[in-house]
């Protein structure tokens, strides 16, 4: 086990806290919503009731839960608002968690880098194109 010290663990979450957006459910194996926090009106999760179930509550964890002794992870998953978020899905003696990080800088780095690459390969074909005639 990595001995961490306090500070920087400190250091991790308060950097969660502001920069991802931090919401996360607790779910029990019969599918009944049981607890719940952090910012999730972000990723248009709101009025939720306790004991109900929660895949009908919250649409993407529809034929996700209950989990089988094995951790899940999602990434960039894109909510009806059009937040992007890493949903981390693990199972634990009180039910399965999921915790959702705000992604949606990640998503646009990586559409920025991959519209990149879509140019460059346009500019290396027309060159191509070019020098064939």
């Amino acid at each position: 086990m990595l001995d961490v010290p306090t500070p920087v663990i400190a250091y991790l979450i308060a950097l969660l806290l502001e920069n991802r957006s931090l919401a996360y459910l607790l779910v029990q194996k019969d599918g009944a919503l049981s607890a719940w926090g952090g910012k999730l009106a972000a990723y248009g999760v709101g009025n939720l009731q306790k004991g109900k179930n929660a895949r009908e509550q919250i649409f993407f964890l529809e034929g996700l839960l209950p989990l089988d002794d094995i951790s899940l992870f999602l990434p960039r998953l894109k909510t009806e608002e059009g937040i992007c978020a890493d949903v981390h899905m693990f199972p634990s003696e009180e039910g399965d968690w999921i915790i959702l990080l705000d992604a949606t800088l990640d998503e646009m780095q990586l559409s920025l880098i991959q519209q990149h690459a879509n140019e460059s390969i346009l500019s290396q074909e027309k060159i191509t194109r070019v020098l064939n005639q």
